[in-house]
């Protein structure tokens, strides 16, 4: 399998990414700073989104259901050289599913994540999933 993806920018603009039918935009400029995501935080959310859709692959795979999940993640980013260390997340799912089994999900989404297995052999990383009732 390959991915491929298209990115532009304008001078002293800010620039976007384009994904399949979306289009995503991010900052280069230090008046988008506040408003626009940027390269790193966008690096994270690609962690994230690997980590949300294995929870979706690996609830048919291990058979539970859940209605929803969400994710934080934080890192610390390394001055010399530049880059990014200690990513952390901490992923809740929302389930009263009882074959929710929190520890083998958590192994097989640290296993079989390509945006994970790619991150963690550049630096630290680590977590936890937490379960909570239906809400």
């Amino acid at each position: 399998m390959e991915y491929s993806i298209s990115a532009t920018s304008i001078a002293g603009n800010d620039a976007s990414l384009v994904i399949k039918q979306s289009e995503i935009a991010f900052g280069t400029t230090d008046a988008s700073a506040e408003k626009l995501p940027n390269p790193a935080e966008l690096f994270l959310g690609s962690f994230a989104a690997c980590i949300l859709k294995n929870v979706e692959r690996f609830s048919g795979l291990l058979h539970f259901e859940y209605d929803r999940a969400s994710i934080k993640v934080s890192a610390a980013r390394l001055e010399n050289p530049l880059g990014m260390d200690d990513i952390r997340y901490e992923l809740t799912i929302f389930s009263g599913d009882e074959k929710l089994r929190i520890r083998l999900l958590k192994k097989n989404i640290e296993k079989y994540g390509t945006i994970f297995n790619t991150v963690k052999r550049a630096c630290s990383v680590s977590g936890s999933i937490i379960k909570k009732g239906d809400v």
